[in-house]
């Protein structure tokens, strides 16, 4: 009862715009609340809530979410919630990573998650794990949907490595010869890359010979 009193008076209190110091101790009274019902799931929620989108105080949002899941081992929501705050508010994709990978191990965590997290892990920019992981749920996929959706991200992450080393290349020409290419062939002709590579739908890749730019011609299935 104390929990719920206390959770209704900081509804109203955090929603009053005029108290301009009305955030200095929002961990704090959401922890007393945690502390008096450990199990009441909406307080974990809407405080992490407000922390960021009206406090934007990432921090005690984490605080406030660690406690649910410390809480409650049980249920995934909390470490999901972090997750996603870690991923589309502070772009801090390895800790994004970590909360996705921790949610997967909860029971009755839902199976995006798993995506969500290999979608992390291509952000933060580690494309070797990234392709394992995407063609690991290429192969599981349970239906069609999932597989497709799997195989647009390893369209992405080839595409973004033989992009990467394109333009290594390109740039390795530049600085020997002091000039660009006229083709992607002359960079295999240079030493430079074994084969000139294509997309995982054995297309080629563009490129512009004046800019020095490689780009995708991505299949109309894919869009």
């Amino acid at each position: 009862l104390a929990a719920d009193v206390i959770y209704l008076w900081a509804i109203q209190y955090y929603s009053t715009p005029t108290i301009d110091d009305r955030f200095d101790h929002l961990d704090h009274i959401f922890a007393i609340i945690n502390e008096l019902d450990p199990r009441f799931q909406d307080p974990y929620e809407v405080g992490a809530l407000i922390a960021v989108h009206e406090a934007r105080d990432t921090g005690a949002a984490f605080a406030i979410l660690d406690r649910g899941d410390a809480n409650n081992p049980d249920q995934w929501v909390y470490t999901f919630n972090a997750g996603h705050i870690a991923l589309m508010n502070l772009k801090d994709y390895a800790l994004a990573e970590k909360y996705f990978e921790r949610c997967m191990k909860i029971p009755g965590a839902p199976v995006f998650v798993e995506r969500l997290r290999a979608n992390a892990i291509f952000k933060k920019g580690d494309l070797e794990t990234s392709w394992e992981t995407w063609l690991d749920i290429y192969n599981r996929a349970p239906d069609e949907r999932t597989k497709r959706i799997a195989s647009n991200h390893l369209y992405n992450v080839k595409a973004t490595r033989d992009k990467n080393a394109l333009e290594a290349a390109l740039a390795e020409y530049r600085r020997r010869f002091g000039r660009l290419p006229a083709d992607l062939g002359a960079l295999v002709q240079a030493g430079l890359l074994r084969e000139v590579p294509r997309d995982l739908d054995g297309q080629d890749y563009v490129y512009d010979p004046a800019a020095g730019t490689v780009k995708t011609v991505i299949s109309p299935w894919r869009r």
